[in-house]
């Protein structure tokens, strides 16, 4: 099979994913993006698993038949960042090159690669692909919350893991992200009329204030460490003194030792009101680990990167501040490589798009690193 003549057909597959409403609580759609990929893994011999879930679209576990160990995890989500509706309201299309809807790069046109990088080794006779295992999950945009045990279940005794985010627009691949947390904060206070008795009231918003002003003052970037208040709730009225006020925290990391330092200041910032008679309740926690650059990252890189010239691309490696499930399997130490999807940008906007000449260089990239790394587990 020579992947670059199924560019049509591999667009085809595409379009149909990106017509489908999948955001991370629209269980419907993310388990109809199941639906759809499933038959092309069973055609090449794997098994299913499925892990049902309840709230978020059910994840889904492939092992090809023929193998009892399988060496290589590959792991890509289905689920995106977007709205019942949008993908009616901006369907798939194509444009100078570039093709554009709904979670197009991240991450559908992966899902669509790591399909065909298989049916390629399939094709050419190589047996590479059994022992491939694929973890497809559907919780990934909102921090893998019920994959995250999945994935380091069946992360333990492989041998390398790659992860199908999307390559930077420049098609680096990741050998490094930084560490990520999502905490809350719910302020109770008492409510009272602004105008009549406001010494009554205890604001809950003014607490609010105070703590987002703390926990701004955490914010280290030149060692790596960020701390934002993204979204506040609060209050009932402009004349009243707010009873309840939330504050939505993303924090992110560059170390282990960061993450565990970041959790105890957040929680003494959080210890004590400074408007007295409101009370604090703090949730939350550092949902992923950082993504190190160690010596078995760098070593797997430098087999990618290789691999990468034989087929004319100049392939290089960066850092990110953005998470994603590559956390957990290098925090495993598993080698692990992240980016190995398509090219594209604007992720999780409205600009959104795949660069289209990616999707098949990327695909047979994919196909090849599959295919050396299992040569030197049998070698």
């Amino acid at each position: 099979m020579d992947v670059h003549s199924k560019e049509k057909e591999m667009l085809g597959l595409l379009e149909s994913l990106v017509n489908i409403d999948s955001g991370s609580y629209y269980k419907v759609g993310v388990d109809q993006i199941g639906k759809i990929l499933l038959p092309y893994f069973t055609e090449l011999g794997f098994d299913v698993q499925r892990v049902k879930q309840k709230e978020v679209g059910d994840h889904l576990i492939l092992r090809h038949s023929e193998k009892q160990k399988s060496y290589i995890l590959i792991v890509a989500h289905m689920d995106t960042v977007f709205e019942e509706g949008t993908a009616k309201a901006r369907p798939f299309s194509i444009k100078d090159g570039r093709a554009y809807g709904p979670g197009v790069i991240d991450m559908k046109a992966s899902l669509v690669s790591v399909i065909y990088a298989l049916r390629y080794l399939k094709d050419i006779g190589s047996d590479a692909y059994k022992g491939v295992q694929v973890i497809l999950n559907s919780d990934e945009e909102t921090g893998s919350l019920t994959s995250r045990p999945i994935i380091e279940k069946e992360a333990i005794g492989k041998s390398y893991a790659l992860i199908m985010e999307p390559a930077r627009r420049d098609g680096s691949v990741v050998t490094e992200r930084r560490g990520s947390g999502r905490f809350t904060i719910e302020v109770h206070g008492k409510a009272a009329h602004s105008g009549i008795e406001p010494e009554k009231g205890r604001s809950a918003i003014e607490e609010l204030a105070h703590k987002i002003v703390k926990l701004h003052e955490l914010n280290d970037h030149e060692q790596g460490i960020s701390v934002n208040v993204g979204i506040i709730e609060g209050g009932d009225a402009v004349n009243t003194v707010s009873a309840m006020a939330v504050g939505h925290i993303d924090v992110r990391v560059a170390t282990l030792q960061q993450a565990e330092e970041m959790e105890h200041k957040i929680e003494k910032v959080c210890a004590s009101s400074d408007v007295s008679g409101t009370e604090i309740e703090l949730t939350g926690d550092m949902r992923r680990p950082p993504m190190l650059k160690n010596k078995k990252i760098e070593e797997l890189f430098q087999i990618v990167r290789n691999v990468a010239a034989e087929l004319g691309i100049d392939l290089k490696d960066t850092k990110t501040g953005g998470g994603s499930d590559a956390s957990f399997t290098s925090a495993m130490g598993i080698p692990t490589i992240d980016g190995l999807g398509p090219i594209g940008g604007h992720a999780h906007s409205e600009k959104e798009y795949l660069v289209i000449s990616s999707l098949t260089e990327r695909t047979l990239l994919l196909a090849k690193v599959i295919e050396r790394l299992m040569s030197e587990k049998n070698n």
